[in-house]
């Protein structure tokens, strides 16, 4: 029994010290991760620095911000995602930084989409004319990373790799055959001739009316790609046409040999170019800046508190009912965003940054009145992104000016609803069988274990009709465009930029900043302070975010290239109510 006790009162002391470790050992981690938050010093570059660009990865509109970026967590990848909105900002603070030399740029496998790489592009253009350099180097180019390296003095190429130069493709994914398999029919209604987003889930192949819109996309997409790698390289258009044609570059010598490239080469090669540019000696370490810790310098032009204020609102994702979360845009949360701007009488102007294909026909309207009533007090102008699609479109309609890049995919004004039937699943194949007593003749309706009747059908399409119909009326009182001509040009048909300002649309072709210069104009000011939303103050909800995030990049990382089906998928099973969303997921390559 002593012996007993030994051990018992032994073991009690271990576990009691033990938690008391761990105990400070958890303090200890939470403090470091709270300090992590806090904001960092503001250091200056160092002399004779060069901003690194590494840009292979899916670029957000916004910055994640991670505030685990600082701690080491092993096995863990706590890299901050740098949004196209810190891109252009700390592009534009080089300009300008004596202490930036020049650019060096990693693009290769670009994830951002063709209008977000188009900004970075534009912006690295304007950077060229503070007559510092930008070298490109890569161990392969995709279309995208290729499209934005070509503005680089010099690029070069690892001798293993290729320039991807070979025309651009849309694929989709049809899920009809896999849903029949398993025994689920599905219901359409749609409403607008090119409303093929229904295409996946009644066909198997594209429709022909969906085959001359998405070729008509692409061509006026690849006529961008092809004038502006023309006109940065000083290759005639014609070949690079024909180069694209007949994919002439498969090798690196190839690309060499065209012109498209300017070394076969090693990083050392690139770094060489820097050294030169530099005036600085072959062996010593070059003075390399991270966009991330760049964005800890000290801005050299601060703004006073007591100018008047643009607010950006950036809105990127499915448009959802509700709240919603980071990844997409909640129609009770950024209804509640525009009330809080139009009633705060600092902000002058508002400019909404639009990257969506459309989601939720109800959170969309919800999301347009507060943007019309926001407009009866102050000006709001959109700047379109990647897409501006369908939903995307309905709360960008009754803004005072839109501003599309020429590569965004904007339009699809029409309407669809999908129901599942499950009968033949729950019937056939899992022998589940259902029986019901009800108050009336449609108290069991829009029940999944059954197919809808004529009747139901009938109602399912007037109310996809009438949102239809209000869609368009939104459309051509929010544009001041002719009803006739708003219903030829809607029909659920994708546009281009370009398209969408010759129909009326769009107001003009250009960038975030543009928008904004535009917001500028209508207030009448010409010394004004960005503030951007949303925000997130909460430390302790940018804690878990991150940690969320990094469950994300293992799925990521393990699916591969089948990550994007994943996404489709997932996002198909989400799928609630009349959407107003773009044809399918438009996977541009």
């Amino acid at each position: 029994m002593k012996q007993f006790f030994k051990f018992f009162f032994a073991s009690m002391l271990g576990f009691i010290v033990g938690s008391i470790v761990l105990t400070f050992l958890m303090i200890g981690i939470l403090v470091g991760i709270v300090s992590s938050v806090s904001e960092p010093d503001k250091k200056e570059a160092s002399l004779n620095s060069v901003l690194e660009l590494s840009l292979n990865y899916a670029v957000p509109e916004q910055t994640n911000f991670n505030p685990l970026a600082n701690l080491n967590f092993s096995g863990m990848d706590m890299n901050v995602a740098v949004g196209l909105n810190d891109i252009l900002k700390l592009i534009k603070k080089a300009k300008t930084d004596n202490n930036i030399k020049g650019i060096y740029i990693n693009t290769g496998t670009f994830g951002g989409g063709i209008s977000t790489a188009k900004q970075v592009r534009d912006a690295l253009i304007d950077f060229k004319d503070s007559k510092k350099f930008i070298v490109a180097y890569a161990d392969a180019y995709s279309q995208k990373g290729y499209y934005i390296a070509s503005v680089a003095d010099k690029i070069v190429l690892n001798p293993a790799g290729i320039v991807e130069w070979r025309g651009l493709n849309a694929q989709i994914m049809f899920f009809k055959g896999m849903l029949e398999k398993i025994g689920v029919d599905v219901q359409v209604f749609y409403d607008g001739r090119f409303k093929t987003a229904t295409e996946p889930f009644r066909l198997d192949k594209m429709s022909e009316s969906n085959k001359i819109m998405t070729l008509a996309l692409l061509k006026d997409i690849q006529s961008n790609y092809v004038s502006a790698v023309s006109a940065s390289r000083n290759i005639d258009t014609s070949i690079v046409n024909h180069i694209a044609d007949s994919m002439l570059i498969r090798t690196a010598y190839e690309a060499l040999s065209y012109k498209f490239i300017d070394e076969v080469g090693y990083s050392d090669g690139a770094k060489k170019f820097m050294h030169q540019k530099l005036k600085t000696d072959d062996k010593k370490k070059i003075n390399f800046i991270s966009l991330s810790k760049y964005s800890n310098t000290p801005d050299s032009d601060k703004k006073s508190l007591d100018q008047d204020k643009i607010a950006i609102v950036y809105a990127q994702g499915d448009i959802v009912d509700g709240q919603g979360d980071k990844d997409n845009i909640g129609g009770d949360r950024y209804a509640a965003l525009f009330e809080k701007l139009r009633r705060d009488d600092k902000i002058k102007a508002i400019v909404f940054r639009v990257n969506s294909p459309g989601g939720s026909a109800v959170a969309s309207d919800v999301i347009w009145r507060e943007v019309t009533l926001t407009k009866a007090v102050k000006p709001v102008v959109v700047s379109m992104g990647d897409y501006a699609a369908s939903g995307g479109y309905f709360i960008s309609c009754s803004a005072n000016k839109i501003v599309a890049q020429p590569t965004t995919l904007t339009g699809s004004i029409g309407v669809f609803a999908i129901i599942p039937c499950a009968q033949k699943l729950l019937n056939d194949k899992l022998g589940i069988t259902f029986d019901h007593v009800g108050t009336g003749k449609f108290s069991d309706f829009g029940d999944l274990s059954r197919p809808f009747n004529d009747g139901e059908k009938v109602i399912i399409q007037n109310m996809v009709d009438s949102i239809y119909a209000q869609f368009k009326n939104r459309v051509y009182t929010g544009r001041n465009l002719d009803p006739v001509l708003v219903d030829t040009i809607a029909q659920g048909r994708v546009w281009t930029g370009t398209q969408a300002l010759a129909n009326g649309l769009v107001d003009t072709l250009g960038g975030i900043q543009d928008a904004i210069n535009i917001a500028a104009n209508l207030i009448k000011s010409k010394n004004y302070r960005l503030v951007e939303y949303p925000n997130i103050d909460d430390k302790w909800l940018q804690i878990l975010s991150a940690f969320d995030d990094e469950k994300e990049k293992e799925i990521k990382s393990q699916l591969g290239d089948f990550y994007s089906m994943f996404q489709q998928i997932k996002s198909v099973s989400e799928l609630k109510g009349v959407q107003m969303r773009i044809p399918y997921s438009i996977e541009i390559n």
